[in-house]
């Protein structure tokens, strides 16, 4: 390894981070390597090794009578310090909650990384018709989904078109629906609006509204969203969820920009449950 070219170790640390963020997109049921091999573009040979090496540092992990992997102990480990300074997880919980509770609907966290979008949370509501279009992990091109246009929308022009160009093979290639004209399209829209709105572009029949989310420096770090059914998001209750988005992202906004905000303790699953009723009025 002494005499191994800089560049071919740059090149193995982003092709294990890249399995690594697999790993992570798929942290409900693990992810198996031929599928890891097959995302990552690398020989089944190439991604093992990679992998090993994360496993020996704790990354992931593989059960020894299982294919998949998992994230491993250390990547919690890696969290839980992080959240000091990333925290927007755990102050947006209690948001999640209500919003699930109140509007029946499955809510998410998304925030930005770069160019994309990443779901952190999704807290299911209680309709028993849900959608599935977005899981915890996922990462999309920002303007793909609601939460990914919210975001979109809320940077400078300049940072917009940065976005679009540098997503641009990518969202050519898995989102053909979403042409460069169609994004300025819809975040001209979403800037319009006060909050973005996904027709069931990204997945057929699962719509979403989101609202982006700023930090004390007025800079868009995220957005919560509502998603559901097509025919539970007519005109009218698109308003109705935005007005609730924008409450929750007003009041999540304060508490980030407290001192302590990033370490404020979630409201119990008490309080979800509290207001689970309430979403009986839209069903």
């Amino acid at each position: 390894m002494a005499g191994k070219p800089r560049g071919g170790r740059s090149q193995s640390l982003g092709r294990a981070i890249l399995l690594l963020r697999l790993v992570a997109a798929n942290a409900a049921h693990g992810a198996r390597l031929s599928d890891l091999a097959r995302r990552a573009k690398l020989s089944k040979p190439t991604a093992h090794r990679l992998l090993s090496a994360l496993e020996r540092e704790g990354l992931i992990h593989r059960e020894e009578d299982s294919t998949s992997y998992h994230l491993g102990p250390e990547t919690f480990v890696l969290g839980m310090l992080a959240a000091e300074r990333y925290g927007i997880h755990r102050t947006a919980l209690p948001a999640l909650y209500r919003l699930s509770a109140i509007s029946g609907d499955t809510s998410f966290l998304t925030v930005r990384r770069d160019w994309q979008s990443v779901c952190l949370h999704r807290e299911e509501g209680a309709f028993p018709i849900r959608t599935h279009a977005l899981k915890v992990g996922d990462r999309l091109p920002l303007g793909i989904g609601a939460g990914g246009m919210a975001i979109l929308a809320a940077l400078s022009d300049e940072e917009a078109e940065a976005a679009i160009d540098a997503n641009a093979a990518e969202i050519a290639t898995r989102y053909p629906g979403y042409s460069p004209d169609v994004l300025r399209r819809d975040r001209e829209l979403a800037r319009q609006q006060g909050f973005a709105f996904n027709p069931g572009r990204l997945t057929a029949g699962s719509c979403g509204v989101a609202v982006a989310v700023r930090d004390a420096r007025g800079e868009c770090i995220g957005a919560l969203s509502v998603a559901a059914i097509e025919q539970r998001l007519d005109t009218e209750r698109r308003q109705e969820l935005a007005k609730m988005l924008r409450a929750e992202v007003a009041r999540l906004e304060s508490q980030l920009a407290r001192p302590d905000g990033a370490s404020q303790t979630p409201a119990p699953r008490s309080e979800r449950e509290h207001g689970a009723g309430m979403h009986q009025r839209r069903t």
